[in-house]
């Protein structure tokens, strides 16, 4: 069976999205959720990491950090990968809740169900390379060797 999700506020599998309610802590700095961090990195070391991590919205987050008008990170195409591990990782350690919900998946396949994502969910076609959904996978077979 594949797990579907998308929407922050689609039970039960919600928590998945990078936009749910889930704070974490990295880098010395509590982000109020895993898209607030993931699109502040694009200017890691810059003054519009703050402006993005205290963005009102995930939302809000993403539309700043889609922003071509700020200079996006040379190695940005190296780390986002990376990047995005940390934030998934961080928010599953931090809230056992959630992290329940994950690890409850058991060997499902876990697909980001976004027509417009070919890099981080499936895409229009459905052959996307489903990038954060295959992050939540390893995150969850890690998850599952620390217990």
């Amino acid at each position: 069976m594949t797990i579907y999700f998308y929407g922050a506020d689609e039970a039960p599998y919600g928590c998945f999205s990078n936009f749910s309610p889930h704070p974490l802590e990295l880098d010395g700095h509590l982000w109020p959720t895993a898209e607030h961090y993931f699109q502040a990195q694009k200017f890691a070391g810059t003054r519009h990491t703050d402006l993005v991590r205290r963005a009102r919205t995930p939302l809000r987050a993403a539309e700043l950090g889609r922003d071509r008008s700020r200079p996006l990170r040379r190695d940005w195409e190296r780390v986002k990968d990376d990047v995005m591990r940390r934030a998934v990782a961080a928010k599953f350690r931090t809230h056992a809740d959630i992290r329940a919900v994950l690890l409850a998946t058991g060997e499902e396949e876990l697909v980001e169900d976004t027509g417009t994502d070919h890099y981080w969910g499936r895409g229009r076609t459905g052959t996307g390379r489903n990038t954060l959904g295959r992050i939540l996978m390893r995150t969850r077979a890690q998850l599952r060797a620390e217990q």
